[in-house]
């Protein structure tokens, strides 16, 4: 099995990225695989920084031949998918945006559906748009047709949205928290749902 964590933040070894690591730290506990996946390494190697929607239906071709279309081809091996972002005006980072808004072609294979998803957040505030960035986030998922999983766990609790969090991230206890349990709801749901995937290959 394979998780992915990618981070929407221009930082790779920022806020989000802790979070992130420690997520995967988790997870690789559980013997599953993972991946960490740096989205804006990526990004200029694009045709153009966004989409342009320039076919229908998408062909990829402002990435063919790029390390992002490496990146969606990681994308496919997915079991599970864990979306970082920091807040930016109340939602998700250009980064983050732009690389979900090439995916076309990926939607249209549909090779997300039953993916596991999950959030994470961090904002500079304790209330600084945290959960509209992680509803932001789980929109994105939802429209690949994932499995959305919140960051509850029945040895822990119901849990909320996601695992929201305030920099600096290294420092917040409850973000640290509610992110390994975020982990552990991932792997669990990702194995359960396993045969899912299996049956559309």
């Amino acid at each position: 099995m394979l998780i992915i964590a990618l981070n929407g933040s221009p930082n790779k070894d920022g806020n989000t990225a802790f979070l992130l690591n420690e997520a995967l730290e988790t997870i690789n506990s559980t013997s599953i695989k993972t991946k960490f996946l740096q989205i804006s390494e990526v990004l200029p190697e694009a045709k153009h920084p966004f989409c342009t929607c320039c076919s229908t239906p998408c062909s990829g071709i402002c990435y063919k031949g790029t390390l992002l279309e490496s990146m969606y081809h990681d994308l496919r091996q997915a079991d599970g998918v864990i979306l970082g972002s920091p807040v930016y005006f109340g939602t998700v980072s250009a980064q983050m945006k732009s690389f979900w808004d090439k995916t076309r072609a990926v939607r249209k294979d549909k090779v997300l559906i039953d993916v596991v998803g999950a959030a994470i957040t961090t904002g500079a505030s304790r209330f600084g748009g945290q959960e509209t960035t992680a509803r932001a986030l789980h929109d994105i998922m939802l429209i690949h047709g994932m499995t959305v999983v919140g960051d509850g766990f029945y040895d822990d609790d119901a849990g909320h949205q996601a695992a929201c969090a305030q920099k600096p991230t290294s420092e917040d206890e409850i973000g640290i928290k509610r992110t390994r349990i975020l982990a552990k709801r991932i792997a669990v749901v990702a194995k359960a749902t396993a045969d899912l995937r299996n049956a559309r290959s």
